[in-house]
């Protein structure tokens, strides 16, 4: 849940946006209105974007058709579940009353009315901030091998010296790559922030956003020619005002800040203060507190937006499945998610009916991966289809793999997991999002992840990027099938939208190079998911 790695360089390369506008062009550009906000609900022939054909799909296939309600399990950081376009859609159990602080369905879990966590005490307290998991193997690892040679390592341990030598250098690359980012993003937000507050002075506006900014005339040149500048820029740069980039680059420095302060910091463990369990026994299964909210539900809230915002309510935004329940299952922190509480939140949402489950986290170690993968074919045994996040880090994860991995220990392929890469509004080199991993073998397909506008807390609402945006549109076209074609079985979920992909030949930035390649070479349906020809798909195949 991570900010985008590679957004901070994007960000930190706006440093000048400001100060250099004297040199842009002296007209006015002739652009195109900016797309409605919800971008990826639209059809790329019809309206130009390279949306998903939600919207057509429910005026043209759904329409006055029957539907069945679906649960779809959130595994996250929580939801806030007082938002006005999601609280009609939250998953209740139906075994459990609620606040009489009972385990009324003897499941194990008090008061689980919405969901789990299992980030909490019973106490109330919650975990926030994590460390890498890179950062808790050199804790573990450092004690037994730091200063030894390999040679000196019995046989049997070597494997565990290599890894140790491993995670030692990620983790200092990654502590030396944080430094930079906040270094580089507190100076861009000091200068662009100074930039901002100037020119909207002598604009007279309230707020630098491109359509404000394309109307207005000063009659002093210079002032005109900085204002179409700063339009353009924010228009290349894919913003539709200078507060969110001044937001962005707030976040990336507070988030470089954290993990250098607390996820990087192998001295830093939170788990034993607040839970006091052993994160290693992955069989204790009853621990954790009834809070769905968490201390920050903001990546929770916006993933939750996605799939079943309320489109009933005439309010911000609208979800792409209409017929769902959602549930609350917090097990993932500001930081590496354990491979217990992964597990655990898999068992719970299979336990208690969810049929889809997304899983918007990933990292690249997984110390107690069997237990999880236990969980996933306990998933599959149940029909249940997991939507899993390919990582924000530019990286090819055939080579470098990002868990949980889209096969299991033995070599063979999950059949009830499918994984999401990031997907861009327009068909041409940015097609990609410049941050998403990718892979042929372990990415199945992209769908947008790029700006996308949904819930968040606090009845807010607002733009979040990320694979993780990507992964709830996949989970909410997988919820639109299951509950229009309730026979479908996971595997048939997971066959239909990868068969059904729109399959685009375009010259794509491989992300993290400037090399273009094909897009089809990035994933191993070539494809971006498409919810219209999903249901046509499956529409044909259930008239058989």
């Amino acid at each position: 849940m991570a900010f985008p790695v590679s957004s901070w360089l994007r960000l930190s390369a706006l440093a000048l946006l400001l100060p250099a506008l004297g040199a842009a062009q002296n007209s006015a550009p002739v652009l195109p209105a900016v797309p409605q906000q919800q971008w990826y609900l639209l059809d790329p022939a019809a309206d130009g974007v390279m949306g998903i054909s939600a919207r057509k799909t429910y005026e043209e296939l759904l329409k006055n058709r029957p539907s069945a309600p679906v649960v779809v399990a959130i595994i996250d950081a929580g939801i806030d579940t007082a938002h006005a376009d999601l609280k009609r859609l939250l998953w209740t159990n139906p075994k459990e009353i609620a606040g009489n602080s009972l385990d009324d369905d003897q499941n194990g879990y008090v008061d689980d009315v919405h969901g789990w966590n299992f980030l909490g005490a019973a106490d109330g307290r919650n975990v926030d901030v994590e460390t890498y998991e890179d950062t808790r193997l050199v804790a573990r690892l450092k004690p037994l091998y730091e200063g030894k040679a390999r040679t000196a390592v019995p046989a049997a341990k070597r494997a565990e010296y290599d890894l140790y030598q491993k995670v030692k250098k990620t983790q200092a690359e990654k502590i030396a790559e944080n430094s930079e980012r906040a270094e580089s993003l507190g100076k861009a937000y000091t200068l662009n922030k100074q930039g901002a507050d100037n020119l909207k002075q002598a604009l007279n506006l309230t707020r630098l956003d491109t359509a404000s900014l394309r109307r207005v005339s000063p009659a002093d040149p210079n002032l005109y020619r900085a204002a179409l500048g700063l339009y353009g820029n924010l228009r290349e740069a894919g913003y539709a005002d200078m507060e969110s980039v001044l937001a962005d680059m707030k976040e990336g420095f507070d988030q470089s800040k954290s993990l250098l302060d607390f996820s990087l910091n192998p001295a830093f463990n939170p788990r034993a203060g607040i839970i006091g369990d052993n994160p290693e026994d992955t069989k204790d299964r009853r621990y954790g507190n009834r809070d769905n909210h968490g201390p920050d539900p903001s990546h929770g809230t916006h993933v939750a937006g996605i799939i079943g915002g309320d489109r009933t309510n005439n309010l911000g935004i609208l979800g792409i499945a209409d017929n769902v329940r959602l549930m609350s299952i917090r097990a993932v922190p500001n930081g590496d998610e354990r491979d217990k509480d992964v597990a655990n939140a898999i068992r719970y949402a299979v336990d208690n009916g969810a049929s889809i489950i997304n899983m918007s986290f990933g990292k690249y170690y997984s110390p107690q991966r069997e237990a999880v993968e236990d969980a996933i074919k306990y998933a599959a045994s149940k029909g249940v289809l997991l939507v899993h996040s390919a990582g924000n880090e530019s990286q090819d994860i055939d080579v470098n793999v990002e868990f949980p991995a889209p096969v299991y220990l033995s070599g063979q392929r999950i059949p009830n997991m499918i994984t999401v890469g990031a997907a861009a509004r327009t068909n041409d080199k940015n097609l990609i999002a410049d941050f998403s991993n990718y892979g042929k073998k372990n990415v199945d397909v992209f769908a947008p992840g790029h700006q996308i506008y949904s819930t968040l807390p606090g009845q807010q609402y607002g733009n979040k990027s990320g694979t993780s945006m990507a992964s709830p549109v996949v989970a909410g076209m997988a919820a639109v099938l299951k509950s229009y074609f309730p026979t479908l079985t996971a595997t048939d979920l997971k066959r239909i939208i990868l068969a059904s992909v729109d399959v685009r030949h375009t010259k794509v930035l491989k992300p993290g190079t400037k090399k273009e390649v094909d897009f089809t070479e990035l994933s191993s349906t070539g494809g971006l998911v498409n919810l219209y020809r999903a249901v046509q798909m499956a529409s044909t195949e259930a008239t058989k």
